[in-house]
Order: structure tokens, then sequence, then C-alpha cells
């Protein structure tokens, strides 16, 4: 008996992407447990990817029933994302003021987006437009003593000062990494941002890997 033709196998799936597919499906429950989705709902994510570079970006256009209830807004091009999901609304800003009216949206969704809008008062700042436009969010940001650093997939050596992690960033070839591409939090800096962006009722949910502290998870209430 001759076989049948067999189907070229697919490219593996990285241990990196499967921690991090693991942990947003995760997320991903704690939302849904916390903010239901509903039809009326408008529903705003910050931080679109302009291409769906692995099956864990853009991971709320991807899951939400609800497309069309769903504004996505970001700094990238938003041709291809929209061509990929066109019944979201993609808006496209300069990374300050979010173009929309206070209290516009009536829930918010920011997963991994802090730690890359740059430093301290930019942070700060990031917060506020959320509060001031979503009545409800949800917002995720890795945690900096976590022992492998998430985006470069290098250990420890983010421990170190941000200006010697940085220039060991570019002898590793990995300079991408580097500057205002991110800023890591650990739980009380988060804290303390959340507090001088003025954010009201929050409550930080620690989603935990290998008994580590992976990311954190903020949600919060406008009061």
């Amino acid at each position: 008996m001759t076989a049948g033709p067999c189907n070229a196998a697919a490219p593996p799936v990285s241990l990196a992407v499967r921690v991090s597919g693991r942990n947003r499906a995760r997320k991903w429950r704690l939302f849904l447990r916390e903010f239901p989705p509903t039809p009326q709902a408008a529903v705003l994510d910050v931080g679109y990817a302009g291409q769906d570079y692995s099956p864990v970006e853009n991971y709320i256009e991807k899951h939400y029933p609800y497309p069309h209830r769903l504004t996505a807004l970001g700094v990238d091009d938003p041709a291809a994302f929209q061509r990929l999901h066109p019944q979201v609304r993609a808006v496209r800003y300069d990374g300050g003021r979010f173009p929309f009216d206070d209290g516009q949206f009536d829930v918010c969704w920011s997963n991994a987006v802090l730690e890359h809008v740059g430093g301290q008062e930019r942070q700060v700042a990031f917060l506020r437009e959320i509060a001031r436009v979503a009545r409800r969010a949800f917002i995720t940001t890795p945690n900096r003593w976590f022992p492998i650093e998430v985006h470069t997939h290098v250990p420890l050596l983010h421990y170190l000062p941000k200006r010697l992690f940085d220039r060991l960033l570019v002898g590793l070839g990995k300079g991408w990494a580097a500057g205002d591409y991110m800023h890591l939090l650990d739980g009380g800096g988060l804290r303390r941002l959340l507090d001088r962006a003025g954010v009201g009722r929050y409550r930080i949910v620690r989603n935990r890997l290998w008994g580590w502290t992976l990311d954190f998870a903020v949600l919060f209430e406008r009061d």
C-alpha cells in the first residue's frame, strides 16, 4: 500500500513563545472574569502591534467576542493590522495624549506596553491617559526581578543598573532592546507610578512562574 502525501512539518514553537502563550491565556481568563464582555461595552486596546509576529501578538483582537466594539490605539502603521482585524477600529497616534474624550471607553486593555513608553514621566503620563479615557482598566507589565528578561531572554543582566545593562545588550547584539525600548518595573515602582498618576481604586495581581512573579496585572476602576 502506498503511503499518502505528508504535509511539511510545522516550524517548532520556541519555549519562550509557549510560556508567553500560557501566560497570556492566564491573564486573559483573569480579564474575562473581572471584565465580562458585553455587546454594549466600548473597549480600548492600547498598544496594538502593526503585524501579528507571533500567536500571542494582538491577543485581545484574536479573542474578544465583539471585535466591532474594539478600538486599537498604537504608534505603528495600522494598514497590515487592519487587514488582519478588519472589524476593529485602528487609530494611530504620536505616543502622547490619547485622541479620545474623557470617559469614552468602558474598559481599557493594555498588555505589556507600559514598560515600552519611556521613562518614569512618560509612564505616569501614559497611566493618566488610560485613567482619563477609560472607566476601568486592565494593564500588565513584566516584573523586573524575574530572573530571565522576557524581551531578550537574557538571564540576570537586567538586575544591573539600566545604563550598564544597555551597554551589555549592545555587546550581545541586542542593542534593539536598549534605551527607551524598555524601562522595567518592580512592584513598588509600579505602585508609585499609579499613585503619581492619580489612579484611584486599583489592585495588583501577580502572575507567577516557577514560584517567581513573572508579571503584574493592574486592575482599576475610576472614582
